[in-house]
C-alpha cells in the first residue's frame, strides 16, 4: 500500500507527494507500527498524515519532519483508545502483525542509518511490553528511546510539559524493563535454534522439543477468531512440546513445510501448506532465553489471516 495517491494532475502536488514519501513516510510508518502494532493501521496513519499535510501551506512550516510526526503521533493516540476497546473484545490472544527481517531492517525501521539496532524494537516481547503502557507513556517512551527525541520536542508533540513527558517516559521504561530483556542473538545461534526446533517438530519428538524449550516457556498464538488456535497462553516447556507435536500430527498438518525466517527480529519460521497450493498458514517467532540462548523461552504464533497478508505482500515483493 502506498502512503499517498500521486494521481493528481497538479505537478507541484505530485512532486510534493513524492517528496513526502521519500523523506518522511518511512519514519512515520515506523512510529505508527510501534504505537499500534498493526501494519494496516500504520499505513492508514501515514495516509491520513499525508492528506493533512497536503492541505497545509508548507512554506509556513519551519520543520516539516517535526510537524508531520506531531500529526502522526496525535492520530496514533486517538487510535489507541479505540484499539484498547477492540482488543478487549478480541477473540483469544492478541499479537502484533509480524514483520519479516528485511522489513524490520528496511521500510519499517525509523531510518536507514540506524536500522540494524531497531530490529529488536519490533520484537514481539517488546511490542507486548508496550501494550501494557498508557497511550501517553507509550508515545513518550518511543519518541525518546527509539526515535531519540529530547523531552522539549516530545512536549510539543504531546502538548504536555517537558517534565511531564520525562516522567511518562521514566515510568514506561520501568514497565518495559520489567517485561522485556533486550539481547541480541547471533546468526549461528539463531540457525541452531531453528534447526533444533524444526527437527523436533518434523520428527514429532516431544522429548527433543521439550529440551529446546525452557521449563517455564510461554506460548502465545493469535488466530483472531478467524482460524483455530490455542485461545489462551500455554506455560511450561513440556506442555508446549506436547501441544505442538499434537498439532503437527493432525491429518490437516501433513502437507506443512517449515522455512526459516526472522520474524520481528527473532529467529523463527514461515509455515506453508503444500497440499493447499503452498498457502501461508502461520508465522512462528522464537524468543531465546536471556540466560540460555540455545533454548526457547517463548513461542509466538501468528495464524490470523488478516495479519498474514502483510507477510504475503512482502514475500511477493521479494519474489519468494
Amino acid at each position: 500500500m502506498n502512503s499517498f495517491d500521486p494521481s493528481s494532475n497538479d505537478h507541484a502536488q505530485t512532486a510534493r507527494a513524492l517528496r513526502f514519501d521519500r523523506e518522511h513516510a518511512r519514519s512515520l510508518r515506523a512510529l505508527a507500527y510501534r504505537m499500534l502494532g498493526s501494519r494496516a493501521e500504520a499505513e492508514d496513519i501515514v495516509q491520513e498524515t499525508w492528506l493533512r499535510w497536503a492541505a497545509v501551506d508548507e512554506q509556513g512550516v519551519d520543520h516539516a519532519g517535526a510537524f508531520l510526526s506531531r500529526i502522526a503521533t496525535n492520530l496514533c493516540l486517538d487510535r489507541l483508545g479505540s484499539a484498547a476497546a477492540r482488543r478487549e473484545q478480541y477473540v483469544g490472544v492478541w499479537l502484533p502483525d509480524p514483520l519479516l527481517d528485511d522489513e524490520a531492517h528496511g521500510e519499517w525501521a525509523p531510518n536507514p542509518e540506524t536500522q540494524a539496532e531497531f530490529a529488536q524494537d519490533v520484537s514481539v516481547a517488546f511490542m507486548l511490553a508496550l501494550e501494557r503502557l498508557s497511550p501517553l507513556e507509550r508515545a513518550s517512551f518511543l519518541l525518546h528511546e527509539v526515535f531519540d527525541m529530547d523531552f522539549e520536542e516530545i512536549a510539543q508533540r504531546l502538548q504536555r510539559s517537558a517534565a511531564a513527558c520525562r516522567q511518562l517516559a521514566s515510568r514506561a521504561r520501568l514497565h518495559v524493563k520489567a517485561d522485556y530483556a533486550r539481547h541480541e542473538v547471533v546468526k549461528e545461534e539463531r540457525d541452531r535454534l531453528f534447526e533444533a526446533f524444526a527437527e523436533a517438530v518434523r520428527n514429532r519428538d516431544v522429548e527433543a522439543l521439550a529440551r529446546v524449550l525452557t521449563e517455564d516457556a510461554l506460548l502465545l498464538a493469535d488466530g483472531g477468531g478467524k482460524v483455530k488456535s490455542v485461545p489462551w497462553p500455554l506455560h511450561g516447556g513440556g506442555l508446549i512440546a506436547r501441544a505442538l507435536v499434537g498439532f503437527a500430527s493432525l491429518p490437516t498438518s501433513q502437507g506443512w513445510r517449515l522455512e526459516p525466517a526472522r520474524i520481528n527480529g527473532l529467529p523463527g519460521m514461515l509455515l506453508f501448506d503444500d497440499l493447499n497450493g503452498g498457502a501461508l498458514v502461520q508465522t512462528i517467532a522464537l524468543a531465546p532465553s536471556a540466560v540460555a540462548p540455545d533454548r526457547v523461552a517463548a513461542v509466538y504464533i501468528q495464524r490470523n489471516p488478516d495479519k498474514l497478508r502483510g507477510v504475503l505482500d512482502a514475500l511477493k515483493r521479494r519474489g519468494a
